[in-house]
């Protein structure tokens, strides 16, 4: 990787780090970013509202296209490092490393056409990946352009700086956030027998979750977190009559996850009947399995292998959530991880910074990818 380009990669990736913004709010780095690719390249942008894509276009293509996806999205959480670039709005900051995936890609345009492939390169730029929104958005680029494979990574602390993991089948689990609301009657707190009190039926499904999520019970990797127990309110003079149990569910597979939503809702179904309370379910923060192709696996570890990168084939998925499945959904594809060094903190924490020396390892990487036939 050219050495200036990393400079200026660096460079974009701490002025992301500084101007962070949450899923379905990202104006301000979208527009950084298409003006970087501008800038920086002769590739053809493409602007869809909430993401954009670019495009180089080989002039003689002999084969189908590829597409290679970054997210640019931030959370909502506060940025504790010391670097001159920490985040300089509160309570919002790059927490996932989001600004890295970004610029890697944005470096990635900057070479393109120095690389000069026999096949058009789709580059997509997706907002929203934290709420699981973008790709469901973005996936139709796909389907846009001729393209034959997708892939895409994500940087992993704790691991030597530019390994690669990856797996075939499941890379990422399934997950969704559930909640379930009961309401009954409301009634002074010295007459509960004159009321409805959702409190033993919510209560009730709480306990029986351990039995309801046994993964003696299930193929895959499959889990039942509950987040939050909202009921009534801080009134000692008020019996309760609202509540909401909040849930995270998340499984290997797509399948066995819908079965455990099932008997969630079957068992809610029965507590709410029994104590005469109206019942409802939403489900938010919704995100796909991330399958792996065994085609898109294969080259990923051929181009690490090309490149001296030491290699790992993960022998479970990892339990977090990523919306890169909507795009191997579509098209055959791989995602990938790019270790980021061994003492790097965790994802989702107020220490945790993007390791730019993975940079290059990425980069290059894709590229292998875009030429391998």
């Amino acid at each position: 990787m050219n050495r200036s380009t990393l400079n200026k990669a660096v460079e974009l990736r701490h002025e992301l780090h500084a101007h962070p913004e949450l899923s379905g709010q990202e104006v301000w780095t979208k527009k950084r970013l298409m003006q970087f690719v501008e800038d920086n390249s002769g590739l053809e942008l493409y602007d869809r509202g909430e993401y954009f894509y670019a495009v180089y276009r080989s002039p003689a293509a002999k084969r189908p296209g590829i597409a290679l996806r970054a997210d640019f999205d931030a959370l909502p959480m506060e940025d504790e490092i010391t670097a001159p670039y920490r985040s300089q709005i509160p309570g919002v900051a790059h927490k996932c490393g989001h600004d890295g995936h970004a610029a890697t890609l944005c470096a990635l345009a900057a070479e393109l056409e120095e690389l000069a492939p026999d096949r058009d390169v789709t580059l997509i730029f997706q907002h929203a990946e934290e709420s699981g929104a973008g790709a469901k958005t973005c996936k139709a680029v796909l389907e846009e352009n001729d393209i034959c494979e997708v892939y895409g990574y994500h940087n992993q602390y704790g691991e030597p700086l530019g390994k690669i993991l990856t797996r075939p089948e499941t890379i990422n689990c399934a997950s969704r956030g559930m909640a379930i609301r009961m309401i009954g009657e409301p009634t002074h707190a010295s007459l509960p027998e004159n009321g409805k009190n959702p409190v033993f039926a919510l209560a009730s499904v709480v306990q029986a979750i351990p039995k309801i999520a046994d993964q003696s019970l299930y193929r895959g990797l499959l889990l039942c977190t509950v987040v939050q127990l909202d009921l009534g309110d801080h009134a000692f003079g008020m019996a309760a009559s609202d509540g909401v149990l909040r849930c995270t569910i998340r499984g290997e597979y797509e399948a066995e996850l819908d079965r455990l939503q099932a008997e969630l809702e079957a068992c809610a179904r029965a507590e709410a009947e029994k104590y005469g309370l109206q019942l409802s379910f939403s489900y938010e923060d919704v995100f796909p399995e991330s399958r792996n192709h065994v085609s898109g696996v294969e080259k990923v570890i051929q181009a690490a292998q090309d490149l001296g990168y030491a290699w790992e084939i993960l022998k479970e998925p990892y339990k977090g959530s990523d919306d890169f499945g909507y795009y191997t959904k579509i098209k055959p594809g791989a995602y990938f991880f790019v270790g980021m060094g061994l003492e790097t903190q965790g994802h989702h924490t107020v220490a945790y910074d993007f390791n730019d020396e993975s940079i290059p390892y990425a980069v290059e990487l894709f590229k292998k990818l875009i030429m391998m036939q």
